[in-house]
């Protein structure tokens, strides 16, 4: 048989490994005993021959009726040791002539050919499952086989899911009991909510479940808050690491300088190895402007206004203010003491968030607060 997928199934002959044979106890019949390590070696012979006692019918003593007349004969014993409920219509079904007759409508009719060939050999082609994946999934589910049921979730999770069918099959998990499955399916939703909702399955799924639409609706609704939620911390992580650059850039003017700008006292070289600080050339410009600039006081400059609050910030990171070579250091420390509570709160708000950003960063902080009382 070609292009077909095969699995394990009580149904083909086994080796069992010999096992010593137990200590003499209380007899008993219980099925689930001890595990024992087996080794399968069925041919594809055997599998074949399991095929072809399918296709052929040979004494077969049960026809199962289908949609559209159809019908397709197997054998009681097989179907009823591989389906417990299948052996519990048979017991219930009336024998005609030594036949047993059940039915199984509401999918189609080669659908149905597909999963009692399962039941026989444990295998299937790969264009069959492709078609009628859905259908066969249900029918596992009905008729509780678990091994075709895990083939099926299997082969949706691995490529035969896609947006124009998860609402159908989000539908069928629930039904189902198939919660991996369904939490595949809400992933793809959240994921492409616009290409689905636009799709046959989303317009069909508000007509018949609407309290499952509301679910999903209800869904995207979260997610997309908690999207925003993740990109105003990212936004604002970004600018609590900008002001950390600045204060480490500020702190390495001040106290090494940095290309043409630094403490009177610093020689400067012609050949200087590039900055490693990024926020070194924008600071820079802006100490020129605060030192040259006219309305230098608070609320004169928005940019003067800038560096005012830079230079608070620093002071409120500074670890030594009676070493430090920043400017104005030690008088913010302190008007510190004397500003109110509502912005002492607010300041140290601030300094808190930036060092937690620098911390989860992974970079360690207060390193040129540490450097400049050495």
């Amino acid at each position: 048989m070609m292009n077909s997928n095969c699995e394990g199934s009580p149904l083909v002959s086994e080796k069992i490994a010999p096992v010593a044979p137990p200590l003499p106890g209380p007899a008993t019949s219980s099925y689930h005993g001890s595990r024992v390590r087996r080794y399968c070696c069925v041919s594809t012979a055997t599998k074949d021959l399991w095929e072809r006692l399918f296709d052929e019918g040979y004494r077969a003593d049960v026809s199962i009726n289908t949609d559209n007349g159809g019908i397709i004969y197997a054998h009681a014993n097989i179907l009823g040791m591989a389906s417990p409920v299948m052996k519990g219509m048979l017991k219930k079904s009336k024998r005609r002539d030594r036949q047993r007759s059940i039915s199984i409508r509401g999918v189609p009719h080669d659908a149905v050919r597909v999963f009692i060939r399962f039941l026989y050999s444990s295998c299937y082609e790969k264009e069959e499952m492709e078609e009628f994946v859905l259908h066969l999934l249900v029918l596992s589910h009905v008729f509780v086989v678990p091994h075709l049921k895990q083939e099926c979730m299997q082969q949706l999770e691995q490529g035969l899911l896609t947006i124009e069918n998860v609402i159908d099959i989000i539908q069928l998990a629930l039904l189902c009991d198939a919660p991996r499955l369904s939490f595949m399916c809400h992933r793809m939703i959240m994921r492409n909510f616009k290409a689905v909702s636009a799709t046959e399955g989303w317009q069909a799924m508000k007509q018949s479940h609407p309290v499952l639409e509301r679910k999903i609706l209800d869904s995207v609704t979260v997610e997309e808050d908690r999207q925003k939620d993740r990109i105003r911390k990212s936004n604002e992580r970004k600018i609590y690491l900008q002001l950390y650059e600045a204060m480490e850039a500020l702190v390495h003017i001040c106290r090494d300088g940095c290309q043409t700008i630094g403490p009177h006292d610093k020689d400067f070289k012609a050949n200087q190895v590039p900055c490693k600080y990024a926020a070194c050339k924008g600071l820079e410009l802006l100490v020129r402007h605060f030192a040259g600039c006219k309305l230098r006081v608070p609320g004169g400059c928005v940019h003067c206004k800038r560096m005012w609050q830079l230079l608070e910030l620093h002071s409120r990171l500074c670890a030594n203010s009676d070493v430090c070579r920043v400017p104005l250091c030690r008088n913010f420390k302190e008007r510190i003491r004397r500003q109110s509570k509502k912005d002492e709160m607010k300041w140290r708000i601030l300094a808190e968030k930036l060092l937690r950003t620098k911390t989860i960063a992974g970079e360690p902080f207060f390193s040129w607060a540490l450097a400049s009382s050495t």
